[in-house]
C-alpha cells in the first residue's frame, strides 16, 4: 500500500475518530454501525428479510443465490479507478463452496435456497488480539480505571477485580463472542489471564464459552501472564495451562515488568518449545528497551525452530526505529515469520504498519480491550480497525482501500494485487460475510452492516432470506 497524502493531518484524523467514538458511546455498537451504511446500498436491508425459522447449519446442502463477487479492477490511465463485480449463485455443501454458477445456470430447485439479494460476499474477519476472559461488556457501564503508576496500578487493581468478575466471566465472554460475530469475525485469538489471583479459573470459563460457540467461531487461546511471568512466579501455572489445550504462550514486558529480559524471554520460549506451541507476547515497552527485546526474541525464535509461530503484540518500539533500521528490522521479522498484532493505536508515535506490509511482515489486527478496566472504547469490529488504519495512513483511493481489507481477513482478499479473482473458489470453506456494499473498498471506507455471517457454511450471525 502506498501512502497517498504525506501531509495527512493527525488533528483531522483525531477529530474523525472522535466522531466515531462519540457515536459508538451514544448509540451503542449497533447504532453506531448504522452511521456507516453505504449511500448506494439499502440501509434497511434486514427490514425486507423474511425471518423464516430455517437457517443453514454446518451439515447443510443449500444454494446461496444472487451473491455479488468481485471480479476485477477497472483501470483509467493505468490506475485502478473502480472494482468490477458479478452476480453468482453458490452451492454450499457441508461447509464448503462446491460450485459457483452463473445466475442463469440450472441448479437443483429441491435444495434449500437463500437469497443474498445482490449483497457483496467478503471473507469473514479475524480478531487476532482480544481479551474475552475479562470484560465489563454485558454488565453495567463502567469507565476505565485511572492510572497513576501505569501497568503496575492495573496489576494491583486485578488483585480484587478479577475475583469480582469471575462469577460472570463465562456469561460475559459469550456475550462478547456474540458481539464480534455480529461484526463478522469468525476467528478469534483470545488472551486469557494466568495469574496467582484466579489461577486457571478464567481459562476454564473461557474454554466453556468457546465450546458453546464452536459451530460459529474458531479460536486460539494465549496463556497470558498479565501480572508478569517472572514477577508473579507463574511458570508452573503456565505449563498447566498448556496441558489444557492452550495454543500460545504469552508474555509481558520482560524488562519493565519482569525485570530480567533474558530470563523472561528464555522462559517463555522454553515453555513454547516444550509444548510445541506458538508465542504471542505483549510488548508495550518503547524505545531501545523494546527493540532489544524484539531482537533477542528473533534470535531465540531462530534457535528454537519456532519460525512462523511467534507474534509480537503491540510492539510499540518499532515506531521509534530510524530510517534504515526499520527496514532491517522488518526484513528480520519477515524472514522468521514473526507476526505483529496491532489494534491500530492512536498516539504520539505512529506504528509503521505500511512499511511492515511492504516488507512482507504478517500484520494482524485485533480489538484488544472491549469495555473493560483498561479501555472503554473497543466496539468489537475488526473491519473498523482496518478502516482506522486506512484513515491513519491515508489509504483513500480504490486500490489501497481494497487491499486494506486484508488486514481484517487474515490476508485473504477477493482479488490479488493485479486484479485477478482469487476468492472464493470451489472447494473453499463457506466462511464469509454478506454486506450491503458494492466492493471491498466501499466496505472498508463505509463500514456497512453485516447482514449475514457464515462460519463453515453455518449461519453464525444475522439473517438470510429463504426462497
Amino acid at each position: 500500500m502506498v501512502k497517498e497524502n504525506s501531509g495527512f493531518s493527525r488533528r483531522k484524523f483525531l477529530c474523525q475518530v472522535g466522531k466515531i467514538g462519540g457515536a459508538s458511546a451514544v448509540l451503542g455498537a449497533t447504532g453506531a454501525m448504522d452511521l456507516f451504511l453505504p449511500e448506494n446500498a439499502s440501509a434497511n436491508a434486514e427490514k425486507d428479510i423474511n425471518l423464516n425459522t430455517k437457517k443453514p447449519d454446518k451439515n447443510s446442502s443449500y444454494m446461496l443465490l444472487n451473491v455479488r463477487l468481485e471480479s476485477g479492477y477497472k483501470y483509467e490511465n493505468g490506475l485502478v479507478a473502480a472494482t468490477e463485480t458479478v452476480l453468482r449463485n453458490l452451492h454450499i455443501v457441508n461447509g464448503k463452496i462446491i460450485r459457483i454458477l452463473d445466475t442463469n445456470a440450472q441448479y437443483n430447485k429441491n435444495l434449500e435456497c437463500y437469497n443474498a439479494k445482490g449483497m457483496l460476499l467478503l471473507p469473514s474477519f479475524r480478531d487476532m488480539h482480544i481479551h474475552l476472559d475479562k470484560t465489563y461488556y454485558g454488565g453495567p457501564w463502567k469507565a476505565a480505571h485511572t492510572r497513576k503508576n501505569g501497568i503496575f496500578d492495573m496489576i494491583a487493581l486485578e488483585q480484587t477485580l478479577l475475583l469480582e468478575l469471575l462469577p460472570t466471566a463465562q456469561e460475559r465472554a459469550e456475550k462478547l463472542i456474540e458481539l464480534i460475530l455480529s461484526y463478522g469475525s469468525t476467528y478469534v485469538r483470545s488472551h486469557c489471564n494466568i495469574d496467582p489471583v484466579v489461577g486457571l479459573k478464567n481459562l476454564e470459563n473461557l474454554k466453556k464459552a468457546l465450546i458453546n460457540y464452536s459451530d460459529k467461531i474458531s479460536h486460539e487461546i494465549v496463556a497470558f501472564p498479565q501480572h508478569g511471568l517472572l514477577r508473579s512466579n507463574v511458570e508452573g501455572l503456565m505449563r498447566e495451562a498448556m496441558k489444557l489445550g492452550v495454543t500460545h504462550v504469552g508474555g509481558l514486558d520482560p524488562t519493565l515488568v519482569d525485570g530480567n529480559m533474558e530470563k523472561s524471554l528464555n522462559t517463555m520460549v522454553q515453555i513454547a518449545a516444550d509444548y510445541n506451541a506458538g508465542i504471542d507476547i505483549h510488548l508495550h515497552e518503547g524505545g531501545e528497551t523494546g527493540i532489544k527485546a524484539i531482537r533477542l526474541l528473533a534470535d531465540l525464535t531462530e534457535q528454537a525452530g519456532l519460525q512462523g509461530k511467534v507474534t509480537i503484540s503491540h510492539a510499540f518500539s518499532l515506531a521509534s526505529l530510524s530510517s534504515g533500521e526499520d527496514v532491517e528490522m522488518a526484513d528480520r521479522l519477515a524472514s522468521l515469520g514473526i507476526s505483529i498484532a496491532s489494534s491500530v493505536p492512536i498516539g504520539k508515535s505512529v506504528m509503521p504498519i505500511p512499511l511492515l506490509l511492504e516488507r512482507k511482515v504478517n500484520v494482524m489486527l485485533g480489538n484488544d480491550s472491549i469495555t473493560d478496566h483498561w479501555d472503554p472504547f473497543g466496539i468489537g469490529d475488526t473491519l473498523q480497525k482496518a478502516h482506522l488504519a486506512a484513515q491513519l495512513y491515508g489509504w483513500k483511493n480504490e486500490y489501497n482501500l481494497s487491499r486494506a481489507i486484508s488486514l481484517a481477513t487474515g490476508g485473504i482478499t477477493p482479488l490479488n494485487e493485479s486484479g485477478k479473482q482469487i476468492w472464493p473458489k470451489a472447494g473453499d470453506e463457506a466462511t464469509a460475510v454478506l454486506v450491503p456494499a458494492s466492493c471491498s473498498a466501499e466496505a472498508v471506507a463505509r463500514l456497512p452492516k453485516r447482514t449475514a455471517v457464515l462460519h463453515k457454511g453455518a449461519l453464525a450471525s444475522g439473517v438470510l432470506e429463504t426462497i
